[in-house]
């Protein structure tokens, strides 16, 4: 086989190991992101809870100011009602009076609603602090063990690119410049073996004349189809049942 080709065999599967890591990186960030949202949501759960009790804190403010000036309506209609002498003025103190118990009996009323929704908003607060807490422990711990995986990988990547330097020194400068070319399309398959009388990048068949070439092994042959590089490989022959 033509050494440039073995070496480029070598590169690509150095290529390819290197590129493996790629999907354990990405499984790894995303156990990581997933785990950062869960908490995110939880403490978006929070606010939003924390916010519902600041707002009916404020009601309830509001509700006890109203009640404030109403009891002090109460009190200047009583010292009214100690002057009045005729039956309009006292009705229209009496519907004055009642006017503004109803509002006293409705404040008293909203506060009393606010303030129980709060104690129920409250104790969700305090559950959902409790489980803020638990998902961040979690979270640590998979952020640990990610950086550990990462190190790992950033470990082996190191000996692979070593590697990959090594191998690169022994190839031809055109052919390693005409290697990377095609793997800037195609990836890990710039270079691929051919079975069967087919390239087994596009799975297309090769022509006769292609395929003697390819078995010759003393020349860089592509595939006349998708272009990559092709290397024979001796095939098992099939069983006879």
């Amino acid at each position: 086989m033509n050494s440039d080709l073995v070496e480029l065999i070598k590169l690509s599967d150095v290529d390819k190991s290197i590129d493996s890591f790629n999907p354990k990186i990405e499984a790894a960030n995303k156990k990581l992101a997933n785990a950062q949202e869960k908490l995110n949501n939880i403490q978006e759960k929070i606010d939003k809870t924390q916010n519902i009790v600041t707002g009916n804190e404020e009601k309830v403010i509001e509700f006890d100011n109203q009640l404030v000036l109403l009891n002090q309506q109460l009190k200047d209609i009583a010292k009214k009602s100690k002057s009045v002498t005729t039956e309009k003025e006292i009705k229209a103190l009496t519907l004055e009076e009642s006017m503004a118990k109803e509002k006293m009996t409705f404040a008293n009323a909203e506060i009393e609603k606010f303030q129980s929704i709060n104690e129920i908003k409250s104790e969700e607060i305090v559950e959902l602090k409790a489980y803020f807490d638990e998902e961040q422990e979690s979270l640590d711990t998979i952020s640990k063990d990610v950086s550990l995986i990462i190190s790992d990988i950033d470990n082996s990547k190191m000996q692979l690119y070593k590697k990959r330097e090594d191998t690169t020194q022994d190839i031809q400068p055109n052919i390693l410049q005409f290697y990377e070319k095609i793997r800037m399309w195609a990836g890990n398959t710039a270079v691929v073996p051919m079975r069967k009388q087919a390239c087994y990048g596009c799975f297309m068949k090769i022509n006769d004349k292609t395929y003697a070439s390819v078995i010759k092994g003393t020349e860089l042959v592509g595939c006349p189809h998708c272009g990559r590089i092709l290397y024979m490989v001796n095939e098992e022959p099939e069983e006879e049942y």
